[in-house]
């Protein structure tokens, strides 16, 4: 198994130790405040990660948590840290390109989004990868 592809308590704990920045695709608008693809990346935004807001939807929207909306990860200038995945497990590999051009640290794959091929092809390339795992409960439960 590629060490990239983090599964114990201690890679995850340091992972988010050494996380600033979380780009959140598929995140949605506060007028989804209910739905986890808002209320997850506001979690982490009031616990101090500075989000950067990559909709996949909402094609009216220029503004998630205060911050502007960027449509695809290559144009978010600087490193990102992670990026944390709310799309279905099919629709991944559609992101597959633009996820190793942008070359964050880390993805996580969102609770229930798993695609086993994609995480090898991230892992291969130096990217650490967390799937089928809640970043808000993750985070609570290591980061107190």
């Amino acid at each position: 198994m590629n060490e990239n592809i983090l599964t114990t308590d201690a890679q995850i704990k340091e992972l988010l130790e050494h996380t600033k920045t979380i780009a959140v695709l598929g995140i949605k608008p506060e007028s989804h405040a209910d739905q986890p693809a808002f209320y997850v990346p506001k979690y982490l935004a009031d616990a101090g990660y500075d989000i950067i807001p990559v909709p996949v939807y909402y094609p009216e929207v220029t503004e998630i948590l205060g911050k502007p909306v960027y449509r695809d990860l290559t144009q978010i200038p600087g490193e990102i840290d992670l990026i944390n995945v709310f799309r279905r497990s099919e629709d991944v590999p559609k992101h597959t390109e633009e996820i190793l051009a942008k070359k964050p640290k880390a993805v996580w794959f969102q609770l229930g989004i798993r695609n086993d091929g994609v995480a090898k092809e991230f892992a291969e390339a130096g990217i650490k990868v967390v799937q089928d795992a809640c970043l808000l409960v993750v985070h609570r439960l290591l980061m107190r």
